[in-house]
């Protein structure tokens, strides 16, 4: 497949997954073939397509992309007790995971333009008790990694890349996710690939990978056993997910260039109204969607709403949310949260859909009233 779907949807949802007749044609061959349906030929199949395409040694996909980034944690050792660096703006699954291991979620604000820890004042946040680096590369943008792995090792910290969304995405020619001990990765529904849910973690450390698998599948050494030596959970994949996945990977070099070429269209498209800013790319960042930050946001969701298009507010600063109050400063997070909102992104939209959302935001701006 080489272009999109040019029949435009009734309504234009913000984010969709895309599955066609190959993933139905061998989803079918599967169920029909007597597997067994838990992770097995067919994970391990998907798990070595992961690899290869990042450049990683090892791969190990787990449940979803929430548990992964607590499996990293587990297997480097960071429980109670310990502090974990978090970017004010993210999913709320990054702080979630650290607290699912027992250790304390440290907030730290973000910096433009690519909306990523801010490593100075990450500097400022150290205290004895931090033990790791959370570094989200928000929509496949991220810092200057070079600069934050130095970080990390000059402070004996564990580097955890939380790149769920940014598969495909890579700086200096290496693949996010690489640059830390451990990069984690999603495949929930709104992803660049989607498996429905499920999570994957990328290491070139052999231990580490070890430790992983035994902690996904109740801590024993290996399957057909019922001995353990290590606490561990039920965090496995399926194979049937593994199908999906495997006829995903296959159409990811398409949907990364396919995101990118979206991406750049929102950008020529609206450069001329002022009120709409949008965050410079990389030529090697393949965006999970396309995100724009305005006044009032929520008045430009509900009149593209009331013209079938769909779209969704960005991350509320996680300082501002009910279960993780946070005493400080956040500026840029709380600016930025305040001001987003994710066009529709899906990789299947043609460029006559874009070309009309674009439409209705400057026809907004250019008509719509100001709220009094």
């Amino acid at each position: 497949m080489t272009t999109p779907p040019k029949a435009a949807p009734a309504f234009i949802n913000q984010m969709e997954p895309w599955i066609d007749e190959n993933e139905v044609r061998h989803m079918t061959e599967y169920l029909t073939s007597g597997g067994w349906l838990t992770e097995f030929a067919k994970t391990k199949e998907f798990e070595g397509m992961i690899a290869q395409y990042t450049g990683a040694k090892h791969c190990v996909v787990v449940a979803n992309g929430t548990v992964s980034m607590s499996v990293a944690y587990w297997a480097w050792g960071i429980g109670p007790g310990d502090e974990v660096l978090v970017p004010d703006v993210t999913m709320i699954a990054t702080p979630n995971a650290v607290r699912l291991v027992g250790a304390t979620p440290v907030l730290v604000d973000v910096e433009p333009p690519t909306l990523c820890m801010n490593i100075a004042l990450a500097e400022r946040a150290l205290t004895p008790r931090t033990k790791a680096v959370a570094l989200v590369s928000l929509n496949g943008r991220a810092p200057g990694m070079t600069a934050w792995k130095e970080f990390c090792d000059a402070h004996g910290l564990f580097l955890m890349e939380d790149a769920a969304q940014s598969l495909g995405s890579f700086q200096g020619g290496v693949h996010l996710g690489r640059f830390g001990a451990i990069g984690s990765f999603s495949f929930s529904t709104p992803k660049i690939i989607t498996t429905g849910q499920g999570g994957a973690l990328i290491t070139d450390d052999d231990e580490l990978a070890h430790r992983m698998r035994k902690i996904k599948d109740f801590g024993r050494e290996r399957g057909g056993t019922d001995w353990h030596d290590m606490m561990g959970q039920n965090f496995k994949f399926t194979d049937v997910q593994a199908v999906l996945g495997i006829e995903q990977m296959k159409k990811l070099e398409w949907r990364v260039a396919r995101k990118k070429a979206m991406y750049r269209r929102y950008e020529s498209a609206l450069r001329g109204i002022p009120q709409v800013e949008m965050l410079a790319t990389s030529d090697e960042t393949a965006p999970w969607f396309a995100d724009i930050y305005v006044p009032e946001p929520e008045r430009l969701r509900d009149h593209l709403k009331s013209r079938m298009i769909g779209t969704r507010l960005v991350y509320p600063a996680i300082n501002k949310q009910s279960i993780y109050p946070t005493e400080g400063s956040f500026p840029v997070s709380e600016d930025y949260s305040s001001r987003g909102l994710w066009l529709p992104s899906a990789s299947s939209l043609s460029d006559d859909v874009i070309d009309r959302v674009c439409d209705e935001i400057r026809e907004f701006f250019n008509s719509a009233p100001r709220a009094g």
